[in-house]
């Protein structure tokens, strides 16, 4: 089923709405459970886990998804079977070695990455994730370059929803074992949910192809390679590059953790106070700021095809149309995140971890988070105007002035973690503005700056309403839950009215939502 830019879009940012609360509930429940030293173990293995998936799928779901909407605006179906073919083919047999070079190493690959010791059965208890998601990635992009958004949004609902069932379970079962053993539990979870979102996606596909002539397993895979020499040099041109880009994020983020909790017990504290300050800075406060992106994810998945099939029919007007669309969404709803986050850091951090220094660190991030939120979108329209390669030289910049920066003031005593927020907060600057500075350089994109500007007004007047009623009322109530849903809605609203009001947001909006625009869009005027 076609959907439309902004039809899709909507619902990958319900869907990933929904997906992200129930992946910070688990995350709290993770963080009650294994406290702050469990969360230093897990996320001293996530970033390489995610590094692995990022080698494994070699940067093809954006590639198949790219080609994809190409051969589908040729009507070719035929080619896109192909594509998704030879797709599966690079990253399941990739996903192989990798995992069966992990079982075979896995020891030394733990004395030489991480500084804890206990984080080698961590790393064993991730290996199975590896191929599940990379078959699952390729199928998700194949379904988003057919314009059907809908078995990557469903798949994710279910993923998250079967690691909740068993994350609990898994982790209270090892946890008499050690710290270590319930971590590993934790990530055992992920495996099983990985594994329903992948059965998900497989039976949609079957689904969708019942009635079709061919299906990918109907040619011999030599057979297949052999005579598609042409097709597997138009994605790996593609793939590459993002592959590329991926992995700098990737070995950055593997680094991370060696880094900050090395250059921690360099400046003068111990190995334990390192691990639970680099849990409170990587496992709680930085999922707080990215808990908004599920828009921007939901976006770049959208704007790829998007972009990529206005830029095969040689339509610039529309090719600019899409990419405003999308930068005008991510501003209009990531601009409330942005002073939310700000304004409510502290006693947001004190409700969810019971620690307030971690709401220090969100603090001083937030105001940035406003930057994050444009950086997946102008990298996805980069991408699909076949510039993948100018994603991959911003993105080794700034990962190179973020690991330098990183070392360079989380080891000063005066700074210590708060170092790793610094570093952070500078590559998510600089990688956006590069971006949007390559952005445009390639098709001289503009935007609107009167409705920039009222967008900041509107963000100034949220924040301002919103600390002072939560300056009055934090004071007066021995509470947190209660006013900081009101303080949060009642501000939101003002936002929401003073868009309205300015005419940023208006009837036309309102009725591109699916399912309920059109009853909606009768309280809105037009724009």
């Amino acid at each position: 089923m076609r959907q439309s830019f902004f039809y899709g879009t909507v619902i990958l940012i319900i869907a990933g709405g929904v997906t992200k609360v129930l992946g910070f509930a688990n995350r709290i429940v993770l963080s009650r459970l294994i406290g702050a030293e469990g969360m230093g173990l897990y996320q001293m293995v996530v970033p390489l886990l995610y590094f692995l998936i990022t080698v494994t799928t070699f940067g093809l779901p954006v590639a198949i998804a790219k080609q994809v909407a190409e051969t589908e605006a040729a009507q070719d179906s035929r080619q896109s079977r192909r594509f998704l073919l030879l797709a599966l083919a690079v990253a399941g047999g990739i996903s192989l070695i990798l995992c069966a070079l992990l079982l075979a190493l896995s020891g030394r690959i733990s004395q030489m990455l991480f500084a804890d010791a206990r984080a080698d059965i961590v790393l064993l208890a991730a290996v199975p994730v590896i191929p599940i998601a990379s078959i699952s990635l390729v199928l998700r992009g194949y379904f988003q370059g057919k314009h059907n958004m809908t078995p990557t949004a469903v798949s994710q609902l279910v993923e998250q929803v079967v690691r909740m069932g068993t994350v609990v379970v898994m982790t209270l079962a090892f946890l008499p074992f050690g710290i270590q053993y319930a971590t590993a539990g934790a990530v055992g979870s992920i495996v099983f949910g990985e594994a329903a979102g992948l059965m998900y996606i497989l039976w949609q596909y079957r689904r969708s192809s019942r009635n079709t002539a061919a299906r990918i397993w109907e040619q011999p895979l030599l057979t297949v390679f052999s005579q598609s020499r042409e097709s597997l040099r138009q994605l790996f041109s593609v793939s590459l590059p993002v592959t590329l880009s991926r992995i700098v994020g990737s070995i950055a983020y593997v680094l991370e953790p060696m880094i900050v909790p090395f250059a921690l017990v360099m400046s003068g504290l111990s190995t334990t106070v390192a691990t639970s300050q680099y849990g409170q800075f990587a496992g709680m406060a930085v999922p707080l700021l990215l808990f908004p992106t599920f828009l921007t994810y939901s976006l770049s998945v959208s704007l790829v095809p998007a972009v990529a099939e206005a830029s095969y029919q040689k339509n610039a007007p529309l090719v600019h149309r899409r990419i405003y669309q999308a930068m005008r969404i991510t501003l209009v709803i990531g601009a409330p995140c942005t002073v939310l986050l700000y304004i409510f850091a502290e006693p947001l951090c004190g409700l969810l971890y019971k620690n307030p220094d971690v709401g220090l660190l969100l603090k001083e991030m937030a105001p940035f988070s406003v930057f994050l939120f444009f950086q997946a979108p102008l990298a996805a329209a980069l991408q699909g105007l076949d510039y993948a390669q100018v994603v991959f030289r911003n993105t080794l910049i700034g990962a190179v002035v973020k690991t330098v920066a990183m070392f360079v003031f989380t080891i000063q005593p005066p700074f210590g973690i708060h170092g790793a927020v610094i570093a952070l907060n500078i590559n998510i600057t600089l990688v956006t503005l590069l971006h949007l500075a390559s952005l445009v350089k390639v098709i001289g994109f503009t935007v609107n700056v009167l409705e920039l500007c009222k967008i900041g007004a509107a963000m100034v007047a949220m924040g301002y309403a919103g600390s002072y009623m939560a300056a009055h009322w934090f004071a007066d109530t021995a509470t947190v839950i209660l006013p900081l849903l009101v303080c949060s809605a009642a501000s939101t609203l003002l936002y929401m009215v003073l868009l309205v009001a300015m005419r940023i947001l208006g009837k036309q909006d309102v009725q591109r939502i699916p399912w309920i625009g059109e009853q909606l869009a009768i309280f809105f005027p037009r724009r």
